[in-house]
């Protein structure tokens, strides 16, 4: 489902890729059953190749796809740009996979199982992460066209994007201008409008 960062950053990547695909939106917890028939994993998101073999990871499906894309990439080939973006995008799967940790921890736990130490080490883990990707994004812009973005934009936006729909109170808008002003941005770009957050179906309008 696209409420997921790393669904959403895929479906995001195959468009601007000028890849067609089909979105299937099926929940982890809700359609486990369904899912499961698809990728016994059940693990989201999970590629179904052409030739029907089934690929899981948001990053090595991304991979894939970016062979299958050539000449056209979301990544640059100069090292010095290369390190950049690979260091701005782990930032940003750090921030998503804190802030999922923090989502589940408090929807799938019951409150008196909470266990706080944890919380606050993972916490304090999501905002060095954000800190980190606010000198990045304030130090070297990113691109915040749908001709010029790269993995590191898409990835950034999309962390951003889902924590402050899921754990606002978490991370204050305030403390990051330059995420918050850059993710408007490409939020409004219709590659990211065609995928939302939330439980919708990608569904391609060509």
């Amino acid at each position: 489902m696209l409420d997921s960062p790393y669904v959403r950053r895929v479906a995001i990547s195959l468009q601007l890729l000028d890849l067609r695909f089909e979105h299937q939106s099926l929940s982890v917890f809700h359609t486990f059953g369904q899912f499961q028939q698809i990728n016994p994993v059940v693990k989201a998101p999970t590629f179904v190749c052409d030739d029907s073999k089934v690929l899981m990871d948001s990053t090595l499906i991304l991979q894939y796809a970016e062979v299958l894309a050539r000449p056209r990439n979301l990544m640059p080939t100069a090292l010095q740009e290369l390190q950049h973006h690979l260091r701005v995008i782990g930032l940003a799967l750090a921030a998503c996979e804190k802030s999922v940790q923090i989502v589940y921890e408090r929807d799938l736990r019951p409150p008196e199982k909470l266990y706080e130490p944890w919380l606050a080490r993972v916490t304090e883990q999501l905002l060095a992460a954000y800190e980190a990707l606010e000198e990045e994004v304030s130090r070297r812009p990113l691109a915040v066209t749908s001709e010029t973005i790269m993995q590191a934009g898409v990835s950034a936006a999309v962390a951003w994007h889902f924590t402050q729909q899921m754990i606002p109170e978490v991370v204050p808008s305030s403390n990051y201008p330059c995420l918050v002003a850059y993710s408007a941005k490409v939020e409004a770009l219709p590659e990211f409008i065609a995928a939302p957050h939330g439980d919708s179906t990608y569904r391609h309008d060509g």
